[in-house]
C-alpha cells in the first residue's frame, strides 16, 4: 500500500492517517488512488471494529492539489483538472473513483470517525463528510470551496451534506465558499461536537464504540445507511431482519452476561 495513507490497527481501531503533511494532505491523483486503497482494504477486515480518519501534519486535507489549477492560469482553452481515470464507474458502485475517497468511508460496515484539524477544503471537506462522525478542533477551517476555482462539488456532497444540514445552508455553504471554524460548522451541525485535542476524542470515542458487539455495531451502520432515505417498510422490516439476526447469537449473549456479571464484555470479531 501507498505510504501516501498509513494504517495502523491496535485493539479493534484502524488509525488511518492522510500522510502527505508537506502538502496538507492535497488531493493528487496519487492521493486520490492511496485513499481508496486504504479504505478497500479495510471492507473486508474482520478485525477491524472502528476507524479513525485523521491526516498528519498541520492540517486534514486541503483539498485539490493546488499544482493542478496552475496549468489553467492564463489560458483561455478548456484542460483535465484530473486524470480521467478517475472518473470511471465499476458497475457494482454508483461514485465514480473521485467519489469513492469519500463515499468508502460510508461503504465501510464499520463505523468511521474523522479528526478534523487545520484546514479541511473542497474535497478534504467532503472527504470528512464521508465519515459517520466528526470530530472537529474549534480553530479548524472547513469550506466547500469548489466554487472558488470556477466548480461544482463532485465528490459526493449530495449524499453526505444533504443529511447534516438543511438545503439553503448546504446552497450557501456552496455557493459562497464560506470558510467555517469548527466552532461554526458545529454549530450549523456540519460536524458533530468539537474537542480541543480532536484526535485524541476520536480514538476515545473508538476505543468506546470498539468495547460494543461489533455484531450489533455494524448491524446499526448498516440500519442506518439503508433506511435513512428509504421508505416506512424498507426501514421497519429491516429494523426486524437485523434484529432477528441478532438475538441469541454468541455476541449477543456475551453482552447480556456481561451486564448482569458486572464485568467487561469479551466479544468476538465477526467470522
Amino acid at each position: 500500500m501507498s505510504d501516501l495513507v498509513t494504517i495502523t490497527k491496535t485493539d479493534g481501531v484502524a488509525d488511518v492517517r492522510l500522510n502527505r503533511p508537506d502538502k496538507y494532505n492535497a488531493l493528487s491523483g496519487e492521493m486520490f488512488e492511496a485513499i481508496v486503497a486504504a479504505g478497500e482494504s479495510l471492507l473486508d477486515a474482520k478485525d477491524v471494529r472502528v476507524v479513525v480518519l485523521s491526516g498528519n501534519g498541520r492540517g486534514f486535507c486541503a483539498g485539490l492539489d493546488f499544482s493542478s489549477f496552475q496549468g489553467m492560469a492564463g489560458s483561455s482553452q478548456r484542460q483535465p483538472s484530473a486524470p480521467a481515470n478517475l472518473f470511471k464507474r465499476s458497475a457494482d458502485q454508483p461514485e465514480n473513483r473521485a467519489q469513492r475517497p469519500a463515499m468508502i468511508w460510508k461503504r465501510l460496515p464499520v463505523p468511521t470517525i474523522a479528526a478534523v484539524h487545520g484546514v479541511a477544503y473542497g474535497g478534504g471537506c467532503q472527504i470528512a463528510l464521508g465519515a459517520d462522525i466528526r470530530i472537529a478542533a474549534p480553530d479548524a477551517k472547513l469550506s466547500v470551496m469548489e466554487i472558488k476555482w470556477g466548480l461544482i462539488p463532485d465528490m459526493s456532497l449530495t449524499q453526505t451534506l444533504r443529511d447534516l444540514v438543511p438545503l439553503d445552508v448546504a446552497k450557501e455553504l456552496t455557493f459562497s465558499g464560506r470558510v467555517l471554524s469548527g466552532t461554526e460548522a458545529h454549530a450549523l451541525g456540519l460536524v458533530t461536537r468539537v474537542a480541543d485535542d480532536p484526535l485524541a476524542a476520536a480514538m476515545s470515542l473508538a476505543r468506546e464504540i470498539a468495547s460494543k458487539s461489533p455484531d450489533a455495531i455494524r448491524a446499526a451502520k448498516r440500519l442506518f445507511e439503508v433506511a435513512w432515505h428509504a421508505d416506512p417498510a424498507t426501514g421497519l422490516e429491516l429494523e426486524q431482519s437485523l434484529q432477528g439476526a441478532l438475538i441469541g447469537t454468541p455476541n449477543q449473549i456475551e453482552a447480556v452476561k456481561a451486564n448482569f456479571e458486572k464485568r467487561p464484555p469479551a466479544f468476538k470479531n465477526p467470522a
